[in-house]
């Protein structure tokens, strides 16, 4: 399956690394950006994609295909992962 999942993460947000984890240990591929690694405009246009994914901001926010989870919720994950064909 080719990266059809992004993840917008904290590197320190244990929730951030625990979906990191879980799709490692599956060996299913994804492009993660690491929001407080980055600055200014960079930054600025990052926060408008999570806003209007997430408009509360908060971390991890996964897309996955057209799926968007907020927070390391298995179960989501799973589901959207088998509608890509992933699991």
């Amino acid at each position: 399956m080719a990266a059809q999942i992004k993840l917008y993460t904290l590197a320190t947000c244990p929730h951030c690394n625990h979906v990191k984890d879980y799709l490692d240990e599956r060996n299913i591929p994804y492009d993660a950006v690491n929001v407080d690694f980055m600055s200014g405009e960079d930054r600025t246009q990052v926060m408008e994609i999570v806003r209007k994914l997430n408009p509360e901001i908060t971390f991890p926010t996964i897309v996955i295909g057209s799926t968007v989870i907020v927070g390391f919720r298995r179960e989501q994950i799973d589901a959207a992962l088998a509608e890509l064909g992933g699991t």
